[in-house]
């Protein structure tokens, strides 16, 4: 059995959100917890990426980043974009809270949302891992 390798880091996200990050390096998951860690409703937006939400307060709980290194890899081209077509499975309500949620602070400090204008009436949007120095430490 292997030991579990785990990085801490404490920061202020830019709205004065404490923040806690947390890397298991061996599983290459991050865990990006704003404010207090209290019981939450999990949003898969992909595959790698789980928006933790308080319904009743209406806040992130946190951001859940699976294959971390996969997610903030570059490319020639820039970020690794990711479509958010596991939200499309959340009801209505979850869905509207996660997109209110992730486009501002303090989880937009952490991940970017963009889209893709696949037709004049078709838009898929995506995200990308921002990296900043507080990711570098983890």
């Amino acid at each position: 059995m292997s030991e579990l390798t785990l990085h801490e880091t404490n920061i202020v996200a830019r709205d004065g959100t404490p923040t806690r990050l947390a890397y298991d390096q061996e599983a290459d998951i991050l865990e990006i917890f704003f404010g207090d860690n209290v019981p939450a409703t999990g949003i898969e937006l992909t595959d790698h990426i789980v928006l933790r939400v308080d319904r009743k307060r209406q806040r992130a709980v946190s951001l859940l980043l699976l294959d971390f290194s996969i997610l903030t890899e570059r490319t020639v081209y820039g970020p690794r974009n990711f479509p958010l077509n596991n939200l499309d499975e959340a009801p209505a309500d979850l869905q509207e809270l996660a997109i209110r949620l992730i486009t501002s602070l303090p989880v937009n400090q952490f991940l970017k949302i963009s889209h893709f204008q696949f037709s004049p009436v078709e838009q898929i949007p995506s995200a990308y891992v921002e990296t900043q120095p507080a990711l570098s430490t983890v």
